[in-house]
């Protein structure tokens, strides 16, 4: 069986970089897999996703024209701002009334106000959340940002929404970069520039974020040290024989660098015209490696992916998810967010 696994995996893995598969179908498969299969290569995967992820952004960069970027990001911070805000309000408060224990609520919260899973892995360490919460948050998150993927596109379709405003719709609702990108790029190249753009403007809020979790925490912290301080100043013989001395937590923010790379990518394309045949075979490539990321996201969701996440946190996520999409789909809609 795990000789059938592996073989089955690759084969699919080749087959999503061929461009034979369509990024939803690329991820239908996947899940398909993770649920029939016990994943081979499960941790390599997760880390293969992220960078791959990364480098086809970048690469989607040289198909992009800065100038429109510009404008979709300029237009697109206040309502990022706005729409982040609201969100963090709405999954707190939704976090109290189901009673979702420990972290879980705050990183299911930052995944679906910001990006994802990206978000998550951000916060997490700051609030020094254990294994079980990061599973219960990336569990949620990324089985409701693989369903956003496979609906979006027909209900853009269904409600003849025009590419600018599903480009803006997608960016602002649907949970990870890779979605985002998967389910613009399905509806049209201009709704790929707008959502794909818009969506990493509202990445950049990863730092601000954890910032203010940081000193958040850290006033909570002082707030406690009194009696803290006291169990903590004590080093046990335990850790005399050691020679070292744990004293708290390390965290470090890290700044979504390619981000500035996308941007650098689409300054070479529009300045650098006679390159445009590279810069089109690079275009090329993100995408067909964006699938192929599509698939290997697909792979991480499993029986014990649902079953960990319990159903406080994932009606949390869902209830989170609906009111940001239909609240932002409802001002797209009526022209009070527009591009």
């Amino acid at each position: 069986m795990l000789l059938l696994a592996k073989i089955l995996f690759f084969l699919a893995l080749v087959l999503s970089f061929t461009g034979l598969l369509s990024p939803p179908l690329a991820l239908t498969i996947g899940i398909l897999f993770g649920l029939g299969f016990t994943h081979p290569y499960a941790a390599a995967t997760r880390t293969s996703a992220r960078i791959l992820l990364q480098v086809c952004v970048v690469a989607l960069g040289f198909g992009m024209n800065l100038h429109e970027v510009l404008k979709a990001g300029r237009g697109g911070f206040v309502y990022t701002a706005l729409g982040i805000s609201f969100a963090l309000l709405a999954g707190l408060a939704l976090g109290k009334i189901f009673e979702v224990r420990g972290n879980s609520s705050f990183l299911i919260t930052a995944g679906t106000a910001i990006c994802g899973g990206s978000a998550i892995a951000a916060i997490a360490p700051i609030l020094h959340a254990d294994d079980q919460e990061m599973s219960v948050s990336l569990g949620t998150v990324f089985i409701l940002n693989s369903v956003a993927l496979l609906i979006f596109p027909p209900i853009g379709a269904a409600l003849h929404l025009s590419q600018s405003q599903f480009g803006l719709w997608a960016a602002l609702a649907i949970h990870d970069t890779s979605s985002v990108v998967g389910a613009a790029a399905k509806y049209g190249p201009q709704a790929l520039v707008i959502g794909t753009t818009v969506k990493l403007a509202r990445a950049l809020w990863i730092v601000p974020l954890a910032l203010a979790t940081a000193a958040i925490k850290g006033s909570k912290s002082k707030i406690d040290g009194a009696s803290k301080s006291r169990s903590e100043s004590r080093v046990t013989a335990e850790s005399r024989i050691g020679g070292e001395t744990k004293t708290g937590h390390e965290t470090k923010i890290q700044f979504p660098w390619f981000i500035l790379f996308f941007c650098l990518a689409a300054v070479f394309n529009t300045y650098f015209a006679a390159t445009s045949g590279f810069s089109r075979s690079l275009f090329t490539l993100g995408r067909l490696g964006l699938t192929a990321t599509l698939f290997l996201i697909g792979t991480g969701i499993s029986r014990s992916t649902l079953e960990e996440v319990g159903w406080r946190p994932m009606l949390q996520g869902v209830l989170l998810w609906a009111v940001v999409g239909i609240t932002s789909l409802y001002f797209i809609r009526i022209g009070l967010i527009a591009l």
